[in-house]
C-alpha cells in the first residue's frame, strides 16, 4: 500500500508542479467551492490544518491569480474566498488529476472489483479506528 501511495503521489506531484502547484495548494485549491466562497477558517477545516498553514496556502494561490480574498457581504468583517476564473480553469485540471486512474489502468474489470472490495475492506468499511490518542 505504501508503494501505491507513493506512486500516486509522485505523479500527482508531478502534474500538480507542471501547474504551478505544490500537492498542499492543489488540494486547497481543490477543497475551495467556485459557486460558494467561504472564509478561509472553514477551509483550515475541511483541510484539517491551522489557520496559519490556510493562510500560506491561500497567499501562494491568490499570487498566482487563482483566488481572490473578497469581503463577505454579510459580514463585513470577514473575508472569504473566491475562486477567480483562472482559478476554476486549474481546479478542473487538479481534478482530473486526483481522479487519474492510468495507475490502474492495468487492471481487469474483475480484479478492479476485487481491489475495490480489499481496500474497503482492510480501510474497515472506511472508517478506520483511530490511531493514537484522540
Amino acid at each position: 500500500m505504501a508503494h501505491v501511495t507513493a506512486a500516486l503521489r509522485h505523479r500527482q506531484g508531478s502534474a500538480f508542479a507542471e501547474l504551478g502547484l505544490t500537492p498542499a495548494a492543489a488540494r486547497a485549491l481543490h477543497e475551495l467551492d467556485p459557486d460558494h466562497p467561504q472564509p478561509a477558517r472553514d477551509l483550515a477545516g475541511q483541510l484539517g490544518c491551522d489557520r496559519s498553514n490556510v493562510t500560506v496556502l491561500v497567499d501562494k494561490l491568490e499570487q498566482a491569480g487563482l483566488v481572490e480574498r473578497r469581503t463577505d457581504p454579510a459580514d463585513r468583517r470577514q473575508k472569504t474566498l473566491v475562486v477567480t476564473e483562472k482559478g476554476r480553469g486549474v481546479r478542473d485540471h487538479v481534478i482530473e488529476v486526483m481522479c487519474d486512474s492510468r495507475l490502474l489502468s492495468g487492471l481487469t474489470d474483475r480484479e478492479l472489483s476485487t481491489l475495490r472490495d480489499l481496500v474497503w475492506k482492510v480501510s474497515d468499511g472506511g472508517c478506520p479506528e483511530p490511531c493514537g490518542p484522540e
